[in-house]
């Protein structure tokens, strides 16, 4: 605060500490700005008074990633968006990113916030979200439960977006591991236009090998699961390993090398997204979830980190 009036752009700063770890979320979007494990930073995240930038650890809902012309039909009625991504005249990463969520409960290593997001137009649907952040032995998690407090059905989907670093490894040093066997064709939009399979070609990250120089900004499907019935993305490198993972409700996950971030930004980490749908999602109706008059929906994920010994 510089002054009486003055509060922190992304307003509100929770700091939860366990198991050897730190993570500050923030008012503005509910995202998380900050992770950190045996007091090294894992997450590129921003500065306290900054603007959150490249959605960097925000919770994308009632939709992630993009929708064509910010237009779709549901139930027979047809919907306008605002157009969030005027550049390619696209609706972008839902209506929860900028809004104020509240905590209503907290404990030294977990908070849970929630939000009440509207009715509106282009969603005319009323949800209550809530994003619960807890550190423990086995990392960070976080659980999401959203519900419809309408009277009608609703379309939904949702998607977090951390950028992740390991520390003085450079994004091509990074050996990737994603767990899928197709992926999104994308046009100039960035909008889908069919799939692939991935195997033995260059986006082929199945069994994990270096970025190198390759740019990625993809969506991948087709998950192949863990025992437990997640699915994990792992980033390696300087002797260490940072393993996503997501329950079974995320089916896609989106892998972005940062290369169309501004300034030092640019390039210096690795989005990696479990998603619950593809892009334009509302238009082509893949893996959308429908959620009736007061349906509670819910979905995990979480980071864990491993040094080397």
């Amino acid at each position: 605060m510089t002054n009486g009036t003055a509060r922190a752009l992304s307003g509100t700063q929770w700091t939860i500490a366990g198991g050897g770890q730190e993570a500050v979320v923030v008012e503005v979007g509910g995202g998380l700005r900050a992770y950190r494990s045996g007091g090294e930073d894992y997450l590129d995240g921003y500065g306290e008074d900054e603007v959150c930038p490249g959605s960097a650890g925000q919770v994308l809902a009632p939709w992630p990633s993009r929708i064509r012309d910010g237009r779709y039909t549901f139930d027979g009625e047809t919907h306008q968006l605002p157009l969030t991504e005027p550049a390619r005249h696209n609706a972008i990463h839902g209506l929860v990113n900028w809004q104020l969520w509240r905590a209503v409960e907290r404990t030294p290593d977990a908070i849970l916030l929630e939000c009440d997001m509207p009715a509106q137009i282009g969603y005319p649907w009323p949800l209550t979200l809530r994003t619960r952040y807890a550190l423990g032995a086995e990392g960070l998690r976080v659980d999401h439960e959203v519900t419809n407090t309408g009277t009608r059905s609703c379309p939904f989907g949702l998607a977090a977006h951390p950028y992740f670093r390991l520390p003085g490894t450079r994004v091509d040093d990074l050996t990737l591991t994603v767990p899928a066997r197709s992926r999104v064709l994308f046009d100039s939009r960035n909008l889908p236009i069919g799939a692939a399979k991935v195997a033995g070609g260059e986006h082929d990250f199945t069994e994990g090998r270096r970025i190198g120089t390759q740019v990625l900004d993809n969506a991948f499907g087709d998950l192949d699961r863990d025992p437990d019935g997640t699915s994990s993305v792992r980033l390696a490198g300087g002797g260490r390993t940072l393993r996503v993972w997501a329950g079974e409700p995320f089916r896609w996950w989106v892998v972005y090398t940062s290369d169309t971030l501004a300034g030092d930004r640019q390039r210096r980490s690795v989005a990696v997204e479990p998603q619950t749908c593809p892009p334009d999602a509302f238009r082509s109706g893949n893996d959308v979830i429908v959620l009736a008059p007061g349906q509670t929906w819910s979905a995990s994920w979480g980071v864990q980190v491993s040094v080397d010994a």
